[in-house]
């Protein structure tokens, strides 16, 4: 039924989504299928989708939507995959027609038979929750060649009141050390490997009974593949000494963590689930200025949580203020079904939790750019993540930005090659990008005059 379909595949959502993306790739490549990164090409097309939060699946379903025309041409097969018709293949089976067959976040090896089923009858195919989870190595990567993100867990269980990542990945469940220790050298030479995992900082407690998060990142250390390794998504109550010890000492780890908090004002934290208080949070980042010179720091906050008042937003603001980090994100609460904060009354007004988010916004801009100022007049070693066409330079990045999320080092070179690291003398700085030059490019020009 499946020879000679050429198999297309959109990854929607989080990093850690992308990881399944590049594994379920493999899979299918590994089956002797011919992949595109075109779907006008495509007899079949995979759209692995997020279902965090309401506008996730908006744009998923959207997307399902978008490229059902698509079926004018060449394309046979929607394939709907991950979180969204894992949590609501209820809601989602009947309405959206579009799509042929749905797969949840453990049954991409149901793929080729849920297909076959399809061709074979004409009718849609719901195989959520028939498979089971298997680890995969293979992948095919869809980052730029000198980066990569290594999923070493999945699930989470902090269980915090406005999240649906448990109800849809389930609990936490670290996965094997010597198979992700395999998967990062089958990655081949890596400029910078990226950790990930929905809280990286718990790596190793439910499957060794202890945590092994450091004794990992020794181990990933230790492979002469990998030139740097950047870790995401640390909770702040796992940061030990161990864990601070080790990125201080070891010059394989990027000295940059990102910390979510989601807030800074107790009685809100307390709500939310969240361990920790805001006085624990100012001294944990206290620590690790003081025993990580320079270290870049992270985080997400959310403002409109249900019964926030003014005065915690203020507290927000001033908690922003002191913490002084490197970068945020900010979101506005989203109300979702199946969470517990879903049924607590004093919900915010839309309106309110705009002006809340675009306030820490304007302040976050404010510290994010007296920061970046102080490079200027330095030089800085910046990774070249390739050319900005618009700009008409190199575009890179800097130990305190990670890729997506954080800004960038936009500069200007004789000859630089993605993937290599230049030191780059700062000249200007904007709230969250920097730009700059080569010693190259400068002795070229002064000579030119």
């Amino acid at each position: 039924m499946l020879e000679g379909k050429i198999f297309g595949v959109i990854s929607l959502g989080c990093d850690k989504n992308r990881v399944d993306t590049e594994k379920m790739l493999a899979m299918i490549k590994g089956k002797g299928y011919r992949l595109t990164d075109d779907p006008s090409q495509a007899h079949i097309l995979i759209i692995n989708t997020c279902g965090f939060l309401q506008s996730a699946r908006e744009e998923a379903i959207e997307t399902v939507l978008e490229f059902a025309e698509y079926k004018q041409g060449k394309l046979e097969k929607i394939v709907v995959t991950g979180c969204l018709p894992q949590k609501f293949i209820g809601e989602l089976f009947e309405p959206l027609l579009e799509a042929d067959v749905f797969l949840g976040i453990c049954d991409y090896e149901k793929l080729f038979e849920a297909l076959d089923q399809s061709y074979a009858t004409s009718e849609r195919q719901n195989y959520v929750g028939t498979g089971k989870e298997i680890f995969r190595v293979d992948r095919v990567q869809t980052t730029e060649p000198h980066f990569a993100y290594l999923k070493i867990a999945d699930g989470c269980y902090n269980h915090c009141t406005y999240c649906l990542i448990p109800k849809i990945r389930g609990k936490y469940r670290s996965y094997p050390m010597e198979k992700l220790v395999e998967e990062a050298k089958e990655l081949g030479e890596l400029s910078e490997l990226i950790v990930v995992a929905q809280d990286t900082t718990r790596y190793g407690e439910d499957l060794y009974g202890e945590n092994r998060f450091v004794e990992l990142l020794q181990k990933l250390s230790a492979l002469e593949n990998i030139e740097k390794i950047r870790l995401l998504y640390c909770y702040p109550d796992v940061i030990t000494d161990a864990l601070i010890d080790e990125i201080a000492k070891n010059d394989k780890i990027v000295k940059y963590m990102d910390i979510p908090l989601q807030h800074s004002e107790n009685r809100v934290l307390k709500l939310m689930n969240r361990k920790g208080k805001r006085e624990e949070y100012l001294a944990l980042f206290a620590r690790l200025r003081e025993r990580i010179p320079g270290i870049a720091i992270r985080s997400t906050f959310i403002s409109g949580f249900p019964t926030e008042t003014e005065e915690e937003f203020e507290g927000m603001l001033d908690f922003i203020q002191q913490a002084k980090l490197i970068n945020c994100g900010f979101f506005a609460y989203s109300r979702e079904p199946g969470t517990g904060a879903y049924r607590l009354k004093g919900q915010v007004h839309h309106k309110t939790k705009a002006r809340r988010v675009k306030a820490l916004y304007e302040t976050q801009c404010a510290i994010s750019k007296e920061l970046l100022a102080s490079f200027v007049g330095k030089k800085i070693e910046v990774l070249c993540d390739g050319i900005d066409y618009e700009k008409s330079c190199f575009v890179g990045r800097a130990y305190f930005n990670a890729p997506d999320i954080d800004g960038k080092v936009y500069f200007r070179s004789m000859d630089a090659m993605q993937g290599k690291r230049y030191e780059v003398l700062i000249d200007s700085a904007e709230e969250y990008d920097l730009y700059g030059c080569t010693e190259d490019y400068l002795d070229e020009t002064e000579s030119a005059h």
